[in-house]
């Protein structure tokens, strides 16, 4: 479990059991004060697209599409039927679908996915329930502060 240091912000390690989803947060690198943007709580439906930067916590049931370069974080309890493009993917719960990340994905026990997966990284714990496609991609680089590389091109095929 991270608490934060309420004198100077920083994230300090704490021993304790913690709830199933405070360990799964865990798992997540945190970067400066990176925390969860947006929340989809368990028992709450939604049906569509979400976008968002950030991480983002889901332990409903979601029909729909995920974009983002941030992290998703899926419970236990969570039921996703989508098309998710993400940075980083950490899973407990159920996917169906396509899950494509820019970074790593990580399965976590007692996940269970039914799915097309591409990523450069991807970890699995014993005890995963993994049905689908798996294609290790490159790493993505990321372009330098201030870069311009990219800008204002759009590519049309003919």
């Amino acid at each position: 479990m991270w608490i934060k240091d309420k004198q100077d912000g920083k994230r300090q390690a704490v021993q304790s059991e913690g709830t199933e989803m405070e360990n799964l947060e865990a798992t997540v690198p945190r970067e400066g004060n990176e925390e969860i943007n947006a929340f989809v709580g368990k028992g709450v439906s939604f049906k569509g697209v979400i976008s968002y930067n950030g991480t983002v916590r889901i332990d409903g049931t979601l029909d729909g599409e995920i974009h983002t370069e941030g992290v998703l974080l899926v419970g236990e309890d969570a039921v996703l039927t989508a098309k998710i493009t993400a940075g980083t993917v950490v899973c407990k719960g159920k996917i169906t679908g396509d899950i494509s990340a820019r970074e790593k994905v990580k399965l976590r026990s007692p996940a269970v996915v039914n799915a097309g997966v591409k990523a450069p990284l991807i970890s699995m714990e014993e005890g995963v329930v993994f049905n689908g496609s798996l294609e290790m991609s490159q790493p993505a680089t990321r372009e330098p502060q201030g870069s311009t590389r990219g800008q204002g091109v759009k590519l049309v095929s003919s």
